[in-house]
């Protein structure tokens, strides 16, 4: 049986997601960790080969997401079937997905915000939306830095230069950050993702 504990601000995995382990052996939240650090190294290799460009849309967003966890969760790619602590209801994670991709093109075509906003928007939201049952931070940031590339032809963020799965000084400004977001202030977030 595997022992999860929670960092501040984590989405604690409800028993029915702890049992879509793939790998049974795992039994330490350190394990999980190596085991999904393992898995998104391998989802980075799989971007470096594809180089995709069609990035905003709901198949690619899924299938990042399975690639960066498939090989530890059966319910990677997946849209939660399961209220969080954060994040839409379940049943609105859909309708909330593609208006986040209608926003973020509307935004594109308007060129209305900074580069810089209108990423931290696009990641705020994406991590809102919370579409996962776990990763979801991880995966936004990833998401963010595609977005970043391949359609503002900007550098990618550094996020604090740190490990943000674990509990850190870095960790908190980023929650704090993504709390000052909550309430339209992007510039703490801008600010954490380029230091």
């Amino acid at each position: 049986m595997i022992h999860l504990e929670y960092s501040n601000g984590a989405t604690p995995i409800d028993p029915d997601e702890v049992a879509g382990l793939v790998l049974t052996h795992i039994t330490t939240r350190g394990e999980l960790d190596r085991w999904e650090q393992d898995n998104i190294a391998e989802a980075l290799a799989w971007l470096e080969k594809q180089k995709p460009r069609d990035l905003l849309n709901e198949g690619f967003i899924r299938e990042l997401h399975k690639r960066m966890f498939g090989n530890v969760w059966k319910w990677a790619g997946k849209f939660r079937r399961t209220d969080k602590n954060i994040g839409v209801p379940w049943s609105q994670i859909s309708t909330s997905f593609r208006n986040l991709l209608d926003d973020t093109k509307l935004w594109m075509e308007l060129e209305e915000v900074p580069p810089d906003e209108m990423a931290a928007r696009f990641h705020h939201r994406l991590v809102s939306i919370h579409p996962f049952p776990n990763g979801n931070g991880r995966h936004a940031r990833l998401m963010t830095d595609l977005f970043l590339e391949n359609f503002l032809d900007c550098p990618q963020f550094t996020w604090g230069g740190k490990n943000l799965s674990k509990i850190s000084d870095a960790r908190q400004r980023y929650i704090i950050a993504l709390h000052a977001a909550d309430e339209f202030d992007y510039q703490p977030l801008i600010e954490f993702a380029r230091s």
